[in-house]
C-alpha cells in the first residue's frame, strides 16, 4: 500500500504525517521507518520510530533513493511502514513523471514485502500526473 499526501507549503502535510508515523508505532508490529530531508523532526517524532536524515546519506536522485530503501529493508526485513517526508526535496529534483515511477515501484514492493509506504510531495494537488492520483 501506498499513500500520498499532497499539498502546497504550510498545508500540514508533516504534521499529518507525524501523526500518522505515531499511529503507526502504536498499532504496528514491525519496524516504522521515517524518512526526512534535514533534522527538523528529530523532537516530534517518536523515539520508537527510526528517524532517517536523508542529508547525511547523498541521495541525489529517484533512483538512488529506492537503492536506499532496499539496502533498508534488506538490513531489517521487520520494517512495516515506511514514512517519506517532501519526496522531491529529498531526491532534489521536481520531476513528478520520475516521483510516479517512484510511487509505482513502491507499491509493487509494498506487495511483494508486505511494507506500507506513505509519501508526502509539496504541491498543488492539480500538479499530479494521472498515474499519481490514484495514490491519494
Amino acid at each position: 500500500m501506498v499513500r500520498l499526501i499532497m499539498g502546497v507549503n504550510g498545508a500540514g502535510k508533516t504534521k499529518k504525517l507525524i501523526e500518522q508515523v505515531h499511529a503507526a508505532v502504536e498499532s504496528e508490529n514491525g519496524s516504522v521507518v521515517c524518512i526526512e530531508p534535514n533534522a527538523d523532526m528529530k523532537f516530534d517524532i517518536s523515539y520508537n520510530a527510526r528517524l532517517v536524515n536523508a542529508s547525511e546519506y547523498g541521495l541525489t536522485s529517484f533512483e538512488s533513493l529506492r537503492g536506499f530503501l532496499c539496502g533498508m529493508y534488506a538490513g531489517n526485513y521487520d520494517i512495516s511502514h515506511v514514512f517519506v517526508d517532501n519526496l522531491c526535496k529529498i531526491v532534489g529534483s521536481d520531476d513528478l513523471h520520475e516521483a510516479e515511477k517512484l510511487l509505482h515501484w513502491l507499491d509493487r514492493f509494498s506487495e511483494q514485502n508486505a511494507v506500507k509506504f506513505t509519501v508526502t510531495i509539496s504541491g498543488d494537488a492539480e500538479s499530479l500526473t494521472d498515474g499519481m492520483k490514484s495514490f491519494l
